[in-house]
């Protein structure tokens, strides 16, 4: 039996495939977004198979520096020449490599990575270390999202994803986002046996900025009781809010954090929880107490390589904060000329930006429009009224005004279709 398939590239033959073998609402959804097969990809841009090419503000935080950065193409490039994935009974070089470069960047405090291929997985381990480590109960905060596996889907905040699945992990605790009452009080609860998980800014949740000094007086919280500090950076880490990490504005020291999209340089999964010595001591003693099959593979640890050298060397960090300054009072303008009386807000941090509606089709409606006008956006998954920007930070100039301009084209047709409210 040959297994050679004829490469299909028309929205039908996709679409169909779908249905048959994949999922038929995922084949919904994409004929809804206009049937497109995405079939290329380089730098801001996605290529089409009718040829049409869209710059990806999208992809959910993970193209910092444009698809298929060079720097990170050549480094997988040479590691699959070598050798790929290992046997897991000898050392790696390349997870060596891989960890010393990203404490290199990482809070002084870590020392201590576990390298995995999604963000879900790095928030299992985080979860299984603060076990370890005897915090049995778990704080985590409404519209949150940390990932969809049973573990990592109990601190998820909503129910929607939730409720299918229950019943999930005893012993958790949701309160809400920037509530520091709120927090004190669920720590005063149990004292020296809980771990708290935080995200400093809330992407699925709808770009959630909160008060300047929250995380500092989440941290300070947490040393009081005797809590364990994770920060989810999955999304908003490695450049993406203008700074290496976004806890840095607030020179937060967790005991965890985590990592993710952007950390495979756009290239290859691959996601980490980076923590200090004495909370990964349980894991130093007994590493076969977690382990997964393709943790640190070679391939993706040179992607980590590749994609932090690429961050570093193409000045992503401040080019995010230079770029996404200029964006959000780009953006606030146009919002305000294009769509007056409609309650629509823009907030973000960096190249993290939502564009909030009060009715929630007209959100709908703005990612379909982009989509029309050749940009990619995406919606939250915890908050249907945002459409949320996350492009490159690698954009040129003429790049910025496609994105303006477009931006602009669409938020005026969707204006036309609503009456002020």
């Amino acid at each position: 039996m040959s297994i050679e398939t004829e490469f299909v590239s028309t929205g039908d033959q996709v679409a169909s495939i779908y249905r048959r073998h994949l999922s038929a609402g995922r084949a919904r959804v994409g004929e809804m977004l206009g049937g497109h097969v995405e079939t290329e990809s380089s730098g801001v841009w996605v290529t089409t198979g009718d040829g049409g090419r869209y710059l990806n503000a999208g992809g959910y935080g993970v193209f910092i520096m444009g698809a298929r950065h060079p720097r990170v193409i050549e480094a997988v490039g040479r590691q699959l020449d070598r050798h790929p994935v290992g046997s897991r009974m000898f050392l790696e070089p390349m997870a060596a490599e891989a960890a010393e470069a990203l404490m290199a960047v990482a809070p002084s405090n870590l020392t201590r990575v576990h390298f995995s291929g999604s963000g879900t997985e790095a928030t299992e381990t985080a979860l299984k270390l603060a076990r370890l480590n005897g915090r049995t109960h778990l704080v985590a905060m409404r519209n949150g999202y940390h990932g969809k596996t049973l573990g990592a889907l109990s601190v998820t905040g909503r129910d929607v994803f939730q409720d299918p699945f229950r019943p999930l992990l005893p012993d958790v605790t949701h309160i809400p986002f920037a509530n520091l009452p709120a927090l004190a009080a669920a720590l005063t609860r149990h004292p020296g046996a809980a771990c708290v998980i935080v995200e400093p800014v809330q992407g699925e949740g709808g770009v959630i900025v909160p008060p300047d000094g929250y995380l500092r007086s989440v941290a300070d919280l947490c040393r009081e009781y005797g809590a364990l500090l994770v920060v989810d950076e999955i999304q908003t880490g490695l450049g993406r809010t203008g700074h290496w990490w976004a806890l840095e504005s607030e020179g937060v020291r967790p005991d965890i954090l985590l990592a993710g999209k952007a950390l495979g340089g756009g290239v290859i999964p691959v996601s980490a929880a980076i923590a200090t010595e004495q909370v990964y001591a349980p894991l130093d003693r007994d590493p076969f107490l977690h382990t997964s099959t393709f943790a640190a593979a070679p391939i993706a640890m040179a992607a980590v390589c590749g994609a932090l050298q690429a961050i570093t060397e193409d000045d992503l960090v401040a080019r995010a904060a230079r770029i996404g300054a200029e964006l959000l009072a780009a953006l606030e303008t146009i919002v305000e000329a294009e769509l007056p009386g409609h309650r629509c807000r823009v907030r973000g941090r960096g190249l993290l930006i939502g564009i909030e509606f009060a009715d929630p089709a007209m959100a709908a409606d703005l990612l379909i429009e982009l989509i029309t006008n050749n940009v990619i956006a995406n919606h939250s998954l915890n908050s249907d009224r945002v459409v949320r920007l996350t492009p490159p930070a690698t954009l040129s100039a003429s790049e910025i005004e496609f994105l303006l301009t477009r931006f602009e084209t669409s938020a005026r047709a969707v204006a036309t279709r609503y009456p002020e409210g």
